[in-house]
């Protein structure tokens, strides 16, 4: 079958498809991925056939006015930077799917797109009158009656808890607002408004089939959901023996105790400087050793002249997280879907410091789950609470116990494998 894979955001919404991609080539299968151009290079890198688009959202990163909303969105200051962070994204997701658009008209017709939800790639493929396979990467789309979506900013009670997952469908409306009408009347023989009622909808309103990429044991509980909601596992790119660990880091590894990772991935700080001393503090105050993949402006360039030829802090360029973290003694990072995955299979204590979005409910999962000290959010980070952490994440051995374990049941659940499965029926059924 011919999959067209679309999605976009930062590393870890992209790298979920690119391992769906591997597998299925590996299977038979053709898949092209269409995503972000600031990651052709790790598609190419995977061999997987990529259509760059727009980066769009991903030039606002560093963008003061996001910066705040990513940070703190509490209480009716959060409000409003939260709509100002809508205010200033409309128009990049606007030309994103403008660009998908432009870009599907040149490529061969496809068996079934799957596509991230905020992509709204549903619309391409009704164009195409072929079928659409939503996938999640975290809870908060599919619905089900156990739990609040966590992606709601604010408590609920659980009788509204069916009712709470409308709120991702009205976020992406917002986001998108008139433009995908517009952009609908692009495609030739589509109404200018959509039929369906939302994302995980068919055109005629019956359910589509839904991929959730995580493992089904990081939920509270054992929740319901609809028979075609499919809850995979974690997509994990398959390991090659191309990388080698560039010989400097393996040797500050070898050089003493095991040390904490800590990187906030794509997620970047307003107040660099500041928050750069108290992580550099707390690795000390904590007396551990660090492995840090971070650039926080002047203040971190000036600690790497600092710490450069000492075996307390490494400050380490991109490196495969699948590669790094057996080698760490703990896991310190922002709580996105694609990093917490990447902790897991390691097997490794985490320390997450969430920032916005879906990274506040990982942190608690983790927590919940005894693989992770307290959360520990942005706005919080203090030197003393950083460090506190640390030393929790490094000397507790249930906890290292327990995260080891997890580690082996997420290795053993094929999630890649399962979802190319799912693709195949739907593709065999349509």
């Amino acid at each position: 079958m011919k999959v067209l894979l679309v999605s976009h955001g930062t590393r870890g919404d992209v790298q979920p498809y690119v391992a769906l991609a591997c597998r299925l080539t590996a299977a038979g299968h053709e898949a092209t991925l269409m995503g972000p151009d600031a990651f052709r290079e790790l598609a190419r890198s995977a061999g997987v056939p990529y259509v760059p688009v727009v980066d769009g959202p991903l030039e606002l990163l560093v963008d003061p006015v996001v910066l705040k909303a990513n940070e703190d969105c509490r209480g009716p200051r959060g409000l409003v930077r939260g709509m100002r962070w809508f205010s200033r994204n409309r128009p990049y997701y606007a030309k994103l799917l403008e660009d998908l658009i432009a870009k599907v008209k040149g490529l061969p017709r496809p068996d079934v797109v799957v596509f991230a939800p905020w992509v709204q790639a549903h619309h391409l493929a009704e164009w195409l009158k072929v079928p659409a396979v939503p996938v999640c990467l975290q809870p908060g789309w599919a619905p089900t009656p156990d739990f609040v979506n966590p992606l709601v900013p604010v408590r609920l009670p659980a009788s509204l808890s069916r009712a709470s997952y409308a709120y991702a469908g009205w976020l992406v409306r917002l986001l998108y607002g008139s433009s995908v009408m517009r952009l609908r009347a692009e495609l030739p023989g589509l109404p200018t408004r959509a039929r369906g009622p939302g994302i995980l909808s068919r055109p005629d309103g019956r359910p589509a089939t839904v991929l959730q990429a995580f493992d089904p044991g990081v939920l509270p509980g054992a929740p319901r959901y609809p028979p075609t909601v499919h809850t995979t596992g974690f997509w994990y790119l398959p390991t090659t023996g191309e990388w080698r660990m560039p010989a400097d880091l393996r040797a500050f590894l070898e050089a003493g105790d095991r040390p904490v990772y800590i990187g906030f991935g794509s997620m970047v700080v307003s107040r660099s400087a500041a928050r750069g001393r108290a992580v550099l503090a707390a690795v000390r105050k904590a007396g551990v050793r660090a492995v840090i993949s971070a650039d926080w402006g002047g203040e971190m360039t000036s600690a790497r002249e600092q710490f450069q030829g000492t075996d307390e802090v490494f400050f380490s360029d991109e490196v495969p997280h699948d590669r790094l973290f057996p080698h760490m003694a703990a896991i310190v990072h922002h709580g996105g879907a694609g990093t917490t995955a990447s902790a897991l299979r390691s097997g490794r204590p985490q320390v997450i410091c969430p920032f916005t979005f879906d990274q506040p409910f990982w942190a608690g999962r983790m927590h919940a789950l005894g693989l992770a000290s307290a959360p520990l959010p942005q706005y919080d980070l203090t030197e003393d609470r950083l460090a506190a952490a640390l030393r929790l994440a490094v000397s507790d051995s249930q906890l290292a116990e327990k995260a080891e374990q997890f580690g082996i049941r997420t290795l053993a659940r094929d999630g890649v494998g399962k979802a190319v499965e799912v693709l195949e029926t739907v593709v065999e059924s349509s």
